[in-house]
């Protein structure tokens, strides 16, 4: 019986989530594949004639992965920050608090909404570089899972900025200051190999050069870092974002007024 409920909790959570991107599809889908757009016509196009290849393929061929995964990145964070914020700005979160569930529940629900709207613009902006290069699969399975976990854990990102966040405009900094830095110097347009000694270990500090590099390889067969050691990160990151969002809701931090 427990599991129901739990599943009956769980897939209203979901598809709450889900519905309320999808009601909004102008804002929450056209505007990343515009975005993405510019960027393989500007990155791509103007400067990739250039630049020339990188790592054994074209500029565009190489910039196309993290150019996905940086769509990806940004709309599973901003999804579960805007919409977890928003609940707990309109006191709605109070009634989840006190539901009969466990808070994994309500966890597992946001997230599954950030990484539903994560991958739908990921897959919209992987068809809107059709139109500029042909995509090739080295592995489908290293794809996928790249991509999923890489979701998961913004997901988990955007829901503890929302936990702390006090203002609307509080929910804007990280991205702004924090994951947009760290996703133009994660190997989206470069490969790490090209930078001094020194600045490629510099560079494998930050979680996004792992999973851009994994999803590389997942289309290109190339990587600058092991794969698995980029898998172990990845995960390890997930645990620890998912205990500290999980002790955050368990101690009602900023959610119990």
């Amino acid at each position: 019986m427990n599991i129901t409920r739990y599943w009956v909790a769980f897939s209203s959570i979901l598809a709450k989530e889900i519905n309320r991107f999808a009601r909004i599809w102008v804002q929450t889908l056209v505007p990343p594949a515009i975005t993405m757009t510019l960027y393989f016509v500007i990155f791509g196009n103007l400067i990739g004639s250039r630049i020339g290849e990188m790592g054994g393929y074209s500029y565009m061929e190489f910039i196309v992965p993290g150019l996905i995964m940086m769509a990806v990145i940004t709309n599973s964070y901003s999804n579960v920050a805007s919409s977890f914020f928003s609940n707990k700005f309109q006191r709605n979160i109070e009634e989840l608090l006190v539901a009969p569930v466990p808070n994994y529940v309500i966890i597992f629900g946001f997230v599954g909404g950030g990484v539903t709207r994560g991958l739908l613009v990921g897959l919209i902006v992987s068809i809107v570089s059709l139109f500029f290069v042909p995509l090739q699969i080295h592995n489908l399975g290293v794809l996928v899972l790249t991509v999923f976990l890489t979701s998961v854990l913004f997901s988990l990102g955007g829901l503890i900025n929302a936990i702390y966040s006090k203002t609307f405009d509080d929910i804007s900094i990280i991205p702004t200051f924090i994951l947009t830095p760290l996703t133009y110097l994660g190997g989206v347009f470069y490969s790490i190999s090209l930078l001094p000694e020194v600045w490629q270990w510099i560079s494998k500090l930050n979680p996004i050069v792992y999973m851009v590099n994994a999803f590389r390889y997942g289309f290109l067969g190339v990587s600058d870092v092991s794969l698995w050691f980029a898998f172990g990160m990845i995960m390890l990151f997930i645990a620890a974002l998912y205990a500290w969002a999980h002790r955050l809701i368990s101690t009602g931090y900023g959610l119990r007024q």
